[in-house]
């Protein structure tokens, strides 16, 4: 069938869009149900997580564990060290990862999952505190918990109430709401944050430019101010950035002259022009200690393609945006 042929006839699509319709509606539902349940629980089981000095190690089996890895990910991310192992691997030697110092935090919906009862039995008899997330108050997980984190019953939105849709919405926002708690009691700073996420856009983005130099950074092009226009047209094309920095005699940053500066000074007889006739004065530059984001909002801000890092009155890099782009801070 070609791609853009319709799948159905347009009564049976009205159908569809409308039963997708209804699956989010009912999603938004759960979760409005679930923020009218949230009490001091959530308050208790993050003093229980902040006492513990050792790893939260979440467990959950189906649906429950997926879900649990994704928070256990987000728990490690924002300053609570933590990490997901499977219930029936705890009972096959795993078991050895829930120390005296870890809390377990345990997921299943129903509260029953029989792979759980071994860790949860293991975790009573060692005194390891249990938060335990479940529908079920009266279940056995819930009983085993320290603190049991108990979701409102709502319907799926399977048409057959059996594959795991708003209880596993649930789940990810309780354990969302869990970390975030944490995080703030934490005062988890953003430069903290960017440590933890050293790769990928979000991680460049909070990276500061001391740490985007590097060690071998090439030093920018410069010119001294009274270099003749030639000299400026050589070590902008020497240094391939776009621009050159203009240096006073102490080495200090006096200004910076852009391919588009020397553009326009071709309106005019170039002839005994120096550095100091076309340089800007006021440029727009950076300290090694902003942040990559900084850097970013300024080129995008003020539609430029490159910016000077200064550090003691002294050019020590240029950033240049098609640098970034082919690293991937800018798409």
């Amino acid at each position: 069938m070609p791609l853009d042929a319709p799948s159905s006839d347009p009564a049976t699509i009205g159908v569809m869009t409308d039963r997708a319709r209804d699956v989010v509606r009912l999603n938004i539902e759960a979760l409005q149900a679930l923020e009218r349940t949230i009490d001091a629980t959530v308050a208790r089981a993050c003093d229980v997580i902040l006492s513990r000095p050792g790893y939260v190690v979440v467990t959950g089996m189906g649906k429950s564990g997926h879900i649990g890895g994704k928070i256990a990910a987000t728990l490690a991310s924002t300053g609570t060290n933590a990490f997901f192992v499977h219930p029936a691997e705890m009972s096959h030697g795993d078991l050895g990862m829930l120390r005296h110092d870890t809390t377990l935090l345990a997921i299943s919906n129903s509260g029953e999952s029989r792979e759980l009862r071994d860790p949860l039995l293991f975790c009573q008899r060692n005194d390891i505190p249990v938060i335990g997330m479940t529908q079920r108050g009266s279940s056995f997980l819930a009983r085993m918990s320290a603190v049991a984190l108990v979701k409102p019953s709502v319907a799926e939105a399977c048409p057959n109430g059996l594959a795991p849709t708003t209880s596993t919405l649930m789940t990810l926002a309780l354990g969302d709401a869990l970390a975030m708690v944490l995080m703030d009691r934490r005062e988890f700073s953003a430069e903290a944050f960017g440590m933890h996420h050293p790769g990928g856009a979000l991680g460049m983005s909070l990276q500061s430019v001391r740490e985007w130099m590097g060690d071998n950074h090439a030093p920018p092009p410069t010119v001294s101010i009274d270099a003749t226009f030639a000299d400026v047209v050589a070590r902008i094309t020497e240094g391939r950035k776009g621009a050159v920095a203009v240096l006073d005699a102490d080495g200090s940053l006096a200004g910076i002259i852009t391919d588009g500066d020397v553009r326009r000074a071709f309106a005019e007889d170039v002839a005994g022009l120096a550095a100091v006739d076309i340089m800007s004065r006021t440029p727009i530059t950076v300290s090694p200690d902003q942040r990559m984001s900084d850097v970013v909002d300024l080129l995008t801000a003020n539609k430029i393609s490159n910016l000077f890092v200064i550090q003691a009155d002294r050019p020590v890099a240029i950033v240049h945006i098609a640098e970034l782009m082919q690293a991937g801070y800018v798409s």
